[in-house]
C-alpha cells in the first residue's frame, strides 16, 4: 500500500515515518511531498484563501497517481480537502490528517483542549473539532500557545516543544480531559508532558484513518 504526504515542513517527514515505524506498518510504503510555500502564502494572507486552497487541491490532486490514499499534514489547509475534491479524486481517498485526529479526540465526551502553534490554524481548527464535537458530549476549547511559532521558525525545536508541554500541562491542570496537539510538528512535545495522559497527536491517527480508508476503496 502507498501513501502519499503532503506536507509544509520538512521536519513532519521523520514524525510520520515514526509513527509508521510504531504501528507496525510494514508493508505501508509512505512518500512525501514538501510544499512549505502554501503555508508561508497563507500565513502572508493571513489565513486560508480561496486561491491557496485552490493550489493546495492541484497539488493533492497531481499526488494520486500510483497512491492508494493521499493525505494532507497540514491544518491550516486542511479546509481545501471538500467535498468537490472528493468527488474529483474518486477513487482515490484525499485526506486531511487533523479530522481524524478530531474524531478520536471527541468520542469520549468531557473536556477537550485543541493547542495550535500558529495562528492561521485557529479558525480551521475550531471549526474542524466543533463539527466533531456536535454528535458527542464533548466540550471543545481551541487555544494559541503563545511564542511557540516564533520559536519554530528561530529553529529553536527545543524551546518550540518545551513551550507547548508547558501549555499541556497547564490545560491538564485547569480540568481538560483530553489534549491534542493539532499540528504535527508539536508531536515531540508529547514526551515531555508529565500532568495526566499523553496528549493527542497527528501522525499514528492520521495514518490510521489513511489505511484503513485505502482498504475501503481498493
Amino acid at each position: 500500500m502507498r501513501i502519499v504526504c503532503l506536507h509544509t515542513a520538512d521536519s513532519n517527514i521523520a514524525l510520520f515515518d515514526a509513527a509508521a515505524r510504531a504501528a507496525g506498518f510494514e508493508a505501508l510504503e509512505l512518500t512525501h511531498v514538501v510544499r512549505a510555500d502554501l503555508l508561508a502564502a497563507a500565513e502572508q494572507a493571513g489565513g486560508l484563501t480561496e486561491a491557496i486552497a485552490a493550489q493546495t487541491r492541484e497539488a493533492l490532486l497531481a499526488l494520486r497517481d500510483n497512491a492508494d490514499a493521499v493525505l494532507l499534514n497540514c491544518s491550516t489547509l486542511g479546509p481545501s480537502v471538500d467535498d468537490t475534491l472528493a468527488a474529483q479524486a474518486a477513487p482515490v481517498p484525499i485526506l486531511r490528517a487533523d479530522a481524524a485526529l478530531a474524531q478520536r479526540a471527541v468520542e469520549g465526551g468531557g473536556k477537550v483542549v485543541v493547542l495550535c502553534t500558529v495562528f492561521t490554524t485557529l479558525v480551521p481548527t475550531t471549526n474542524l473539532f466543533a463539527h466533531a464535537a456536535a454528535r458527542t458530549a464533548a466540550e471543545v476549547e481551541v487555544q494559541l500557545v503563545n511564542g511557540a511559532w516564533e520559536r519554530f521558525r528561530a529553529d529553536d525545536a527545543a524551546g518550540y516543544l518545551s513551550t507547548i508541554a508547558a501549555a499541556a500541562n497547564k490545560a491538564y491542570e485547569s480540568g481538560a480531559d483530553v489534549v491534542v496537539f493539532a499540528q504535527t510538528s508539536m508531536a515531540g512535545a508529547a514526551l515531555l508532558v508529565t500532568s495526566a495522559a499523553k496528549p493527542l497527536t497527528p501522525p499514528a491517527i492520521a495514518l490510521a484513518a489513511a489505511v484503513q480508508a485505502a482498504r475501503l476503496t481498493a
